[in-house]
C-alpha cells in the first residue's frame, strides 16, 4: 500500500491518495478543493484512479469529489447516510466558510458499519463513527496498520462537535469504541494536522485519554 497526502483548501485539508502497489489501482480520500493537484499526482505515479471515497459531508473533505467524479467517471462512496442533509446544504456551507458556489451533489454509494471496500488487493473496514457528524465514517486498514480518520480524531485533539447534529458525547463513544480499541501501533491518518498513533493518543491525548479500556 503507498500513500501520498495532499493538503487542500484554505483549512489545509489532508486528502489522501491511497494505492495498492501491485495493481497500481488507486482512491482519493476526502478531495476537499484543488482537484487539479490531485489530478497532477495521480498522473505523475500513472495511477488507475478507481473511487472516491469520503469520510464525511463538511465541505472542506468533499469539495472537490463531483469534479473527479465526472472526470474519470468513478463512483463516490460514503459516507454514511446521515450525512445525507451535509451534501445537500453544500450551497451553505460555501457561503459559511467563505468557499466558491457549490451545488449539491450526493455519492454513488451509502456505506454502514463493518461494510468493506477495495481499492486493487487492498481491503478496508468501515467504521461508523458518528459526533462530529452523524454519518461520519472511518476506513481502517489491518494489514497495513493504518485508519483514516477525518476529522474524528487528530493529534492532540478530537473533532468540533459545534456545528448542526454534532454531539460530544457520541463523539467520545465512538473514539472509544472504534479507534482507541485498535492495536495502539495503528498509524491514525487524520483530516487535518500531524499522523499519529492509537497508543500515543491512549496516553496523551487530553481528550480520551483515561477513558477507553
Amino acid at each position: 500500500m503507498q500513500i501520498i497526502t495532499i493538503p487542500v483548501t484554505a483549512f489545509a485539508q489532508n486528502s489522501r491518495i491511497i494505492w495498492c502497489s501491485e495493481t497500481k489501482q488507486a482512491v482519493v480520500i476526502d478531495p476537499g478543493g484543488d482537484p487539479d493537484k490531485i489530478v497532477a499526482a495521480l498522473n505523475e505515479h500513472k495511477l488507475e484512479l478507481s473511487a472516491i471515497w469520503l469520510t464525511h459531508g463538511h465541505l472542506d473533505h468533499v469539495g472537490g469529489a463531483d469534479i473527479l467524479r465526472n472526470q474519470f467517471n468513478v463512483q463516490i462512496i460514503g459516507p454514511q447516510k446521515d450525512e445525507y442533509f451535509w451534501f445537500e446544504n453544500l450551497p451553505m456551507q460555501a457561503q459559511m466558510f467563505g468557499f466558491k458556489p457549490i451545488e449539491p451533489f450526493y455519492p454513488d454509494i451509502w456505506l454502514n458499519h463493518n461494510d468493506t471496500v477495495s481499492v486493487g488487493k487492498l481491503s478496508f473496514l468501515v467504521k461508523h463513527c458518528p459526533g462530529h457528524t452523524p454519518g461520519h465514517i472511518v476506513f481502517y486498514q489491518q494489514d497495513n496498520e493504518c485508519v483514516i480518520v477525518g476529522d474524528v480524531i487528530f493529534k492532540g485533539s478530537v473533532g468540533r462537535t459545534d456545528f448542526p447534529k454534532g454531539n460530544s458525547e457520541q463523539l467520545i463513544e465512538s473514539i472509544k469504541t472504534h479507534i482507541l480499541t485498535l492495536p495502539d501501533n495503528t498509524k491514525i491518518l487524520a483530516g487535518h494536522g500531524s499522523d499519529t498513533t492509537v497508543g500515543f493518543e491512549k496516553q496523551t491525548n487530553p481528550f480520551v485519554s483515561g477513558k477507553f479500556g
